[in-house]
């Protein structure tokens, strides 16, 4: 191809979308934020997309999505948020600290999250069933059951006097989540090893001081840097032989020993519905928060087995799913 021709068609590239767009109407965009790597969260984006389907979206024919990753540098987010509002997107979608950082950058674009944090508590409404403002989402809030995860715990492991806990103090909710903890080994009975981690040198040090105190198990916390690392966190439990319970089943799933917590995957799907809800006129502040609407247990019967663990029939009933 000679060198005009090829001008002329870059050209004539350049120029098609400007002619189709006054022919047709613009297709809306939605910023897709998180705080985490792109790897291993391709399991909440299909959710996410799966919702909007429902509500009559489809990405790349009637509606763009824009991802932005942090890459697991929580500073990074303001940044990432400014940028999507500066695109003009339609709404912005993100977990708990991704819609904060969007709130600051914007008040006029809606805004929906999926959080495991108390939505009121940390700001990003005013009620759940009137959200105001232009923010509205969907809770997937784990800190409440930390008691239940506590006593699941003592079911396999009823001897394990003390339990380390593992806590990202950079969570908007991270208070409430530690109170929970200790008030739910005050009510069992159980002393709790509290390790607030943010990096992974604090992931090694946490667990040399579990294995120096001697606890007999171990609860992770929630949050997307815990998620990110789990199968570093599963590796250094098995090493050091922890039985340990985390929030949500990509752990069981990725050789971790059990879980139990809301189905954060449904919670993406419903914010996808959420987001096509408001593409078709609604206000975030007319959209009441959606609460959890599915909670699984899941054990992975083969870790278990490499740990000594026991896994009680009656609690192997309990579960929504079982790996063997």
């Amino acid at each position: 191809m000679r060198r005009r021709e090829f001008i002329s068609l870059l050209g004539g590239a350049a120029a098609w979308p400007l002619a189709a767009r006054a022919q047709q109407p613009a297709v809306p965009v939605i910023g897709f934020l998180r705080v985490t790597a792109a790897a291993g969260n391709a399991h909440l984006v299909n959710a996410f997309r799966a919702g909007l389907n429902e509500a009559g979206f489809t990405e790349g024919q009637n509606v763009v999505i824009e991802y932005r990753w942090a890459d697991e540098q929580p500073d990074r987010l303001p940044m990432l948020a400014t940028d999507l509002v500066r695109r003009h997107v339609a709404v912005i979608v993100g977990h708990a600290m991704a819609a904060k950082a969007a709130k600051v950058a914007t008040t006029m674009i809606p805004i929906v999250f999926v959080a495991g944090v108390d939505p009121v508590k940390t700001g990003l409404v005013a009620s759940l069933s009137r959200p105001d403002g232009n923010v509205t989402g969907v809770v997937f809030d784990t800190v409440e059951l930390t008691a239940k995860r506590l006593g699941l715990m003592n079911e396999l492991v009823p001897k394990a006097a003390l339990v380390g806990v593992l806590l990202d103090p950079n969570l908007p909710d991270s208070e409430s989540e530690l109170k929970d903890m200790e008030e739910a080994g005050h009510a069992t009975g159980r002393k709790m090893l509290i390790l607030k981690v943010t990096n992974e040198q604090e992931i090694n040090a946490a667990f040399a001081t579990i294995v120096q105190q001697n606890a007999g198990a171990l609860l992770v916390g929630g949050g997307p840097f815990f998620l990110g690392r789990r199968r570093e966190l599963i590796a250094l439990a098995t090493r050091h032989k922890i039985p340990a319970s985390y929030v949500t089943r990509q752990y069981p799933e990725d050789g971790g020993l059990m879980s139990y917590g809301p189905d954060q995957t449904d919670a993406y799907r419903r914010a996808g519905i959420y987001v096509g809800r408001i593409l078709k006129g609604a206000k975030p502040a007319d959209l009441p928060v959606e609460l959890p609407s599915k909670y699984e247990l899941v054990i992975n019967l083969k870790t278990a087995k490499e740990l000594g663990v026991n896994v009680p029939l009656h609690v192997q009933q309990l579960a929504d799913e079982v790996i063997e």
